[in-house]
Order: structure tokens, then sequence, then C-alpha cells
């Protein structure tokens, strides 16, 4: 893996990890540990599907 294409992956997972600890402090009634957890993964996998099709090299 070059190192362009692992810096668009860490970034887009500190950037999904923002997100998410964003939400954590939040007090919203509707969000759940569980649903809390649900977005996690979202993020998570959402932003390192971005981050390989987007970042190429």
């Amino acid at each position: 893996m070059c190192m362009q294409c692992m810096a668009g992956a860490m970034s887009a997972g500190a950037g999904a990890t923002g997100a998410r600890t964003y939400l954590a402090t939040r007090d919203w009634a509707w969000l759940t540990p569980r649903r809390l957890q649900q977005a996690t993964r979202l993020l998570l996998g959402g932003a390192l599907l971005a981050s390989t099709v987007l970042v190429g090299g």
C-alpha cells in the first residue's frame, strides 16, 4: 500500500472517530448505546470505503 493511500485511510478513520465522539457527547434521548455502536460501525465502514474509492495512487 502506498503512503498516500495509507494517509487517506488514516485520515478517514480519524474523521469518523471524531464524528462518533461528537455524537457520544450529545444528550440525545434517541441515541442509545446500541445505536451509537451501529453509528460507529457505519461511520468507520463508510469512511474506509470512501477512502478506498476516492483516494487512488
